[in-house]
């Protein structure tokens, strides 16, 4: 299901591997919990992907690119209900004992055996082309700000509410079927700060006094998130200095995230005839495949070419709940690190102890990195 090619450990994660660094942050299981018996957070946590399914049948059910959508979007439903209820009741089974990854995975694995390679398609189209129209108007907005401190801050609050257009949370999915959603109306509805996990004061001290070189951003969904929360980032990146800046996208497609390919085209819709972002040289702004298909990601299988491209970055951000705090939140770096997402399930609200759509901004300095 993922690229051919071998996947590699990511290089700037701190060694030993095995012993630093785990894909998981909310422990669903401790050693002491007996094995045969699910646990409550696990149990929570199954119930949580139970409360998808239905979106994840209807967005099926009219994929025309599937012959008999119905009938096999009903399949996936029945089928994926099983093996989550198998779960509670025997958690070693189907390759458990669950957490997000694997739950994940056995979402994918049932759509794409029965033929659904991109549910999220007409939708993710449709947002990223509604993005795209909007995208000069939020970066003229953005640098119309004199005060630097302000235009980041006011970037990273962009991030956040781009970060709202998530298909796989079921609450978010059915607000967005019936209202949709405004990129400025949530960038002005953010929670107020402080936040959950609030470092935006020490990173934006740290941007007025330090130059990232080279810089491997993760990024998460379709729509506004990576078109007018991330693409702003990464251009003020460029024009504060920042060499290089490389966009991480998904090999396969996986909920509404936005893949390579489907990146290396908004991009290429976004620069003008001299590879320019509204003003801005974009010649450095690399897309590269991660090698990953779920919303969630391993650090320890990503594909040769991110390796290869990261290996002296000298700031790694993950975007995204699925990346950025349910997987690797605790993750720990050879380099600076941000972790940046909205809170959208109620389960990592609760771990974290904020509130729902409550935001994470970690930025952790490594002072001889």
């Amino acid at each position: 299901m993922e690229s051919c090619s071998e996947m590699v450990p990511f290089p700037l994660l701190t060694t030993p591997i095995e012993s630093n660094y785990r894909a998981c942050t909310i422990p669903y299981r401790f050693p002491s919990d007996n094995p045969r018996k699910a646990t409550p957070t696990e149990i929570s946590w199954v119930d949580l992907f139970l409360n998808s399914v239905t979106s994840f049948r209807q967005r099926a059910e009219n994929d025309t690119t599937v012959p008999d959508a119905h009938s096999k979007a009903e399949k996936f439903a029945q089928r994926y209900t099983e093996m989550l209820e198998e779960m509670k009741k025997d958690p070693e089974s189907h390759g458990g004992p669950p957490d997000c990854i694997l739950l994940c995975r056995l979402r994918e694995q049932v759509l794409r055996e029965l033929g659904f390679r991109d549910i999220f398609k007409k939708v993710k189209d449709e947002e990223n082309a509604k993005a795209i129209s909007l995208f000069g108007d939020v970066v003229h907005l953005n640098d119309s700000i004199e005060e630097e401190d302000t235009r980041v801050e006011n970037l990273v609050r962009g991030i956040f509410a781009g970060n709202i257009f998530d298909l796989g949370s079921a609450q978010l999915a059915e607000i967005f079927a019936k209202d949709g959603m405004s990129f400025l109306a949530s960038c002005q509805n953010l929670v107020p700060r402080p936040w959950v996990i609030d470092d935006l004061n020490a990173f934006k001290l740290k941007w007025s006094k330090k130059l990232w070189k080279k810089v491997i951003i993760f990024v998460d969904n379709s729509g506004a998130d990576i078109i007018l929360g991330i693409l702003p980032f990464a251009r003020e990146l460029l024009r504060h200095g920042s060499q290089v800046v490389v966009l991480a996208a998904n090999d396969l497609p996986s909920i509404n995230d936005v893949t390579y390919s489907e990146l290396i085209e908004i991009v290429s819709k976004l620069k003008d005839e001299n590879g320019n972002l509204l003003g801005v040289d974009a010649s450095n702004l690399f897309i590269a495949n991660s090698g990953n298909d779920l919303p969630v990601i391993d650090l320890t299988r990503v594909s040769q070419e991110l390796a290869y491209l990261a290996t002296d970055a000298d700031l790694v951000i993950l975007e995204g709940m699925g990346r950025g705090i349910e997987t690797n939140l605790y993750a720990q770096f050879k380099c600076d690190s941000l972790k940046i997402g909205m809170v959208k399930h109620p389960e990592v609200a609760q771990f974290l102890g904020g509130r729902l759509y409550d935001c994470v901004f970690k930025y952790n300095e490594v002072l001889n990195g």
